[in-house]
């Protein structure tokens, strides 16, 4: 399955204002799935002996223990963490983003945090430019790179790369939707069918989000979605990889979603917004969308207690992981675990370092 970056599409796990990894850009679609010559995820190249960075990616669900798992596997193996999260890459946006403690941060540098104003807009493809770069310096100083976070299209971009693909036409998108109301549903569906057959198969007739972002591909260059995304198939992947994901469980991870939501108001989430409204950055920014400070801005206008935006930021990070384990389980080579506790982090150091099976 190939998610394109344009279609803003918030099953993707990425948080601030419904997806800001998803912003508009020049050109570029994420590409998931197999390419020629094996699955990226599980570290095989599509030939060639040009020696590339490995690296591990942890993945899963918010509050899953992503960031521990990272430290200990940076200690095991003489690493530094790169984060894909698209709320921790803003300044200023710490206790409801959840980022590494200073401790923790002291203890293994980490890379990708703090890097932009709440203000600077962020997309897939500026965060993989950014990230590229990280990776580049941490391995030139003979460090080993390890990748932590939920933000799967952070992530996609990251490790799958980005394909040629034209701007968003705003007008464009407006005018079909206005079709699909008037003609009733189904009808954008019909006419993918008719001109890019192969998209239409893949894609469930009320997936407007990537059926429109197709329609609006072939409108613009004439070709389609499915050729474009065929195309980029065959580009090698920029790193040897091994994917892994958390999942403690649903009620296991339910008990760590409550205990992050106490932790962060006990922390001063709310003060955290009301400093950032004083210091004159405006409560309609996208990370400020993000669960928590969404919920946060409500209690400071009055439209909530802080008993109720408590519960609304458990349901809204409850079901934020559940949109986070979708994409995670529909990607492939990844290697699930519980949590922390269970990974052979000895053997991810070997690979990482020697090339020895993990």
């Amino acid at each position: 399955m190939i998610l394109d970056e344009s279609s803003r599409d918030v099953a993707s796990g990425d948080r601030a204002g419904g997806d800001v990894a998803s912003g508009d850009r020049a050109g570029g679609d994420v590409v998931s799935g197999d390419r020629a010559g094996g699955d990226i995820a599980s570290g095989d190249r599509a030939g060639g002996d040009i020696a590339k960075i490995r690296m591990v990616v942890i993945g899963g669900p918010t509050a899953s223990g992503k960031t521990e798992a990272a430290i200990r596997l940076a200690d095991q193996a003489g690493g530094e963490i790169v984060s894909a999260d698209s709320v921790q890459v803003y300044r200023h946006l710490d206790i409801g983003s959840a980022k590494p403690t200073e401790e923790q941060r002291r203890l293994v540098l980490h890379h990708m945090i703090d890097v932009v104003d709440p203000n600077d807009p962020m997309t897939a493809a500026r965060y993989a430019d950014m990230a590229h770069a990280a990776i580049a310096d941490i391995q030139a100083r003979g460090k080993t790179v390890i990748v932590a976070g939920g933000s799967g299209l952070y992530l996609r971009a990251l490790i799958r790369g980005l394909l040629s693909a034209p701007q968003a036409r705003p007008k464009l998108r407006r005018e079909l939707r206005a079709t699909e109301a008037r003609q009733g549903p189904g009808t954008l569906h019909r006419m993918l069918e008719q001109v890019d057959p192969r998209s239409a198969a893949r894609l469930h007739p009320a997936d407007l989000i990537r059926i429109v972002r197709a329609i609006e591909v072939w409108k613009t260059t004439g070709r389609t979605m499915s050729d474009l995304q065929a195309e980029h198939a065959f580009a090698d992947a920029p790193y040897e990889t091994r994917i892994l994901c958390l999942d403690p469980g649903k009620e296991a991870l339910e008990e760590r979603l409550i205990r992050r939501v106490d932790e962060m108001i006990d922390a001063g989430l709310v003060d955290e917004v009301e400093q950032l409204l004083a210091a004159g950055w405006s409560n309609g920014l996208k990370p400020l969308q993000s669960p928590g400070y969404r919920q946060a801005l409500e209690v400071l206008a009055g439209r909530m207690t802080l008993d109720e935006a408590r519960g609304a930021i458990v349901t809204a990070h409850r079901r934020y992981a559940r949109r986070q384990r979708v994409w995670f389980r529909s990607e492939p080579g990844v290697h699930w675990y519980q949590g922390p506790d269970d990974l052979p982090y000895e053997n991810l150091a070997a690979w990482i370092q020697s090339g020895e099976t993990a």
